[in-house]
């Protein structure tokens, strides 16, 4: 087993190395080249613009059930030869449950209560798995805040921006409240 470092259209990704069997220049190519294109591109949460048509053929399986989804899904990332090698069924199967699924976005969505719009801070299994996969790098998303005071999912890269961000809301709203009570409280004063 060698340790590679794959190009896609030219790019050399530096931060992902996988196990894989000896692979011949010529090997990888069409499908089985974006299988492996779309592996790689899916453990990072950087993804340049060479991973476009890999992740293009990715995200276009979609069939009527999300189980049956996730089954095709995983079918093609099956299609690199890599996905044999020690922890390579795992980062695959993690992919296939969480790629698209676990951004800030979508978890804001998936977590949202529609009663009271609070945003759940409990993360689904499927993305804990996806996140913290020993294959994966900067994909983690942090909750920022407290759950009843607005709190909401956000990229861990722009984290310390997003808290402060979310705490000057919170000490505006708390600046109106007092305000607000002193208003009201003056009325009775008189």
């Amino acid at each position: 087993m060698k340790q590679f470092k794959i190009f896609i259209a030219g790019t050399l990704f530096t931060a992902l190395t996988f196990p894989i069997p000896q692979v011949t220049a010529g090997q990888l190519t069409g499908t089985t080249a974006l299988s492996c294109e779309a592996i790689l591109c899916l453990s990072s949460g950087v993804r340049p613009g060479e991973c476009s048509p890999s992740l293009s053929h990715y995200f276009g399986i979609k069939k009527r059930k999300w189980s049956d989804t996730v089954s095709a899904r995983l079918d093609f990332l099956s299609m690199c030869p890599v996905v044999s090698e020690s922890g390579m069924p795992s980062l695959v199967n993690a992919i296939a449950r969480g790629a698209g699924r676990c951004d800030a976005d979508q978890l804001n969505q998936l977590l949202r209560d529609p009663e009271s719009g609070i945003v759940s801070s409990a993360k689904p299994a499927y993305c804990v798995a996806y996140e913290n996969h020993e294959w994966t790098i900067d994909m983690t998303t942090k909750y920022v805040g407290t759950p009843k005071q607005g709190g909401f999912c956000g990229e861990e890269a722009n984290y310390a921006k997003a808290l402060a961000e979310w705490e000057e809301r919170q000490a505006e709203l708390e600046r109106v409240r007092v305000e607000q009570e002193g208003s009201w409280l003056s009325r009775f004063a008189r």
